[in-house]
């Protein structure tokens, strides 16, 4: 609005001079200093609205995605599930349970959305690198399990084959230069099932990236108010467990319609123990 009002000023300035002074003006292309400073002056004032504006959205975005899971009750419930627990045979998960309320699966958009939390939730997490030669010889070197293209084409699209390949891992990566053909060496199989690969270039660190797929969790609505996923492991610290319990809940509620108001409750437990209410 400002900047309008002093366009117009200027404007009314120029043109309520005498006629010969505006005919002067126009053929010498002649700049009024007083339609300069204003329009300048209104130019500063529309930028520092807009910062000001820009800061405003900036807060609320913040605000709006703000933890509200009472810090004490978290606290007590992440001691709950590391002190109440038997010895067992096996390492025991920690998992993040949620129910929606408000949300009609049927009407509201499904959403789906990955986040990897700070601390690795699943480090027995068996991940298999689909590659060429060059690749293969950087996964051995790091313990990296490994199917090259020879491998791939012996499948042949077999439904038994892929999906006992399927089944002998929790994830897959893929060499960059052999991405496209996998559709076709396996069938789509591995994307019904979840377990597509992800890319993995040469210039990336192959272990970094096998911690980055045992760092990540996804979230995905389907027919039920009711979203469940690891979180973490009964030998990481409180504080670990809490840092990847609240990016988990935090990066859920940015995925739902109305933020926290879609969160009816929210629980951790392990793998054999109790549920612990958190929100």
């Amino acid at each position: 609005m400002a900047l309008w009002v002093g366009a117009l000023v200027g404007l009314w300035h120029r043109f309520s001079s005498p006629l010969p002074d505006l005919c002067i003006s126009c053929c010498c292309f002649r700049f009024d200093i007083f339609f300069f400073l204003s329009f300048f002056v209104c130019v500063c004032f529309w930028c520092v609205w807009l910062f000001f504006v820009a800061i405003h959205v900036r807060l609320f975005i913040r605000r709006g995605n703000m933890s509200k899971i009472p810090p004490a009750q978290l606290s007590e419930a992440i001691q709950a599930v590391l002190t109440n627990r038997k010895e067992r045979k096996f390492k025991e998960s920690i998992d993040l349970q949620v129910n929606l309320k408000n949300y009609d699966p049927q009407k509201d958009k499904r959403f789906s959305g990955s986040v990897r939390l700070p601390h690795v939730c699943r480090p027995r997490m068996t991940v298999c690198l689909l590659c060429d030669l060059v690749h293969e010889d950087i996964a051995k070197k790091n313990n990296v399990p490994t199917m090259n293209q020879e491998e791939l084409k012996k499948l042949n699209k077999n439904k038994k084959l892929v999906k006992k390949m399927c089944n002998q891992y929790d994830a897959f990566l893929c060499s960059e230069s052999i991405i496209k053909t996998v559709p076709r060496l396996v069938g789509p199989h591995m994307h019904r099932v979840g377990k597509f690969p992800t890319v993995c270039a040469m210039s990336e660190s192959l272990p970094e990236k096998v911690l980055e797929i045992q760092s990540t969790v996804k979230f995905q609505l389907k027919k039920v108010l009711c979203l469940g996923t690891c979180v973490g492991h009964v030998e990481m610290t409180e504080d670990q467990v809490r840092q990847n319990t609240v990016m988990a809940v935090n990066f859920l509620v940015s995925l739902l319609k109305k933020n926290w108001q879609n969160l009816k409750s929210a629980y951790i437990k392990s793998t054999m123990g109790k549920p612990q209410r958190i929100y």
